[in-house]
């Protein structure tokens, strides 16, 4: 068995979940080493937006340090700057959003602002939203990569920084003038969620080698709909490890620790 760390397994899943062909708005850190290892493997003719307004690069040149990074904009279709890039959003012209977090709660809302109940002196203060909340809101579908961790997981974020289905009613997102339909996958190292249709909570769709549900659910301040059946999570490939270390040799972000 190929011996992966969880943030490689992650990165991998994060990777397969996207189509050959479709418009990826990307963010910083796991979202970009998982496409562009999805650029080197199943989706060569993937067409990757960037903050800085790069529209279709190669990334030939390697791991860019954030989205505004020259290498995000090597052999770019055009670059226009910020602006024009969440155009392209607003006006439908993308398919996948791609962002982390630091909460996640039953409905898809991510918290990356502040962590506790008061706004003015909260516990601890986060980068906030960069780009992602204007991801979240105009990008047709939402992908959320974060660890699996009872602190992330939570039945009510802190902040709503990138809105998911808010608290879950009916027509929640189109009330608040969103154009997006709203969070899609919730990738991490034990498990993939996505989100029912019917109430828009949380679902677990996917659970990793040697792990079971209930060690999902310990990890969670929440319960997840579960349904009859749980499918096992795709392993990366000694190959795919390989194109995933050489995307991040520094290990800046593949070699992080996930708390138990």
């Amino acid at each position: 068995m190929v011996d992966y760390g969880p943030y490689e397994m992650i990165a991998y899943t994060g990777s397969r979940l996207l189509e050959d062909g479709k418009v990826v708005f990307v963010g910083t850190g796991l979202p970009m080493i998982a496409s562009i290892h999805a650029q080197r493997t199943h989706a060569p003719n993937i067409v990757l937006l960037f903050e800085v307004g790069s529209w279709g690069p190669s990334l030939e040149l390697g791991l860019p340090y954030s989205v505004g990074d020259t290498r995000a904009c090597v052999k770019s279709c055009y670059l226009k700057g910020l602006a024009s890039a969440f155009e392209l959003a607003q006006r439908g012209f993308v398919d996948y959003g791609f962002i982390g977090g630091a909460q996640i709660d039953v409905y898809g809302n991510v918290n990356s602002t502040v962590i506790g109940d008061n706004y003015s002196k909260p516990n601890v203060r986060l980068p906030g939203s960069g780009g992602a909340g204007a991801m979240a809101a105009n990008c047709e579908k939402t992908i959320v990569i974060i660890p699996l961790e009872k602190r992330r997981f939570v039945r009510k974020v802190d902040f709503i920084t990138s809105i998911g289905y808010g608290d879950g009613s009916e027509g929640y997102r189109r009330r608040s003038g969103v154009r997006g339909s709203g969070p899609w996958r919730v990738v991490t190292h034990m498990a993939l969620f996505g989100f029912d249709e019917a109430t828009r909570r949380m679902k677990l769709l996917e659970v990793a080698p040697g792990i079971q549900v209930d060690d999902v659910l310990d990890r969670m301040d929440f319960e997840p709909i579960i349904p009859q059946e749980v499918k096992r999570m795709k392993e990366p490939t000694s190959k795919d490890l390989k194109i995933l270390r050489e995307v991040d040799p520094e290990r800046l972000f593949l070699g992080r620790d996930i708390k138990e």
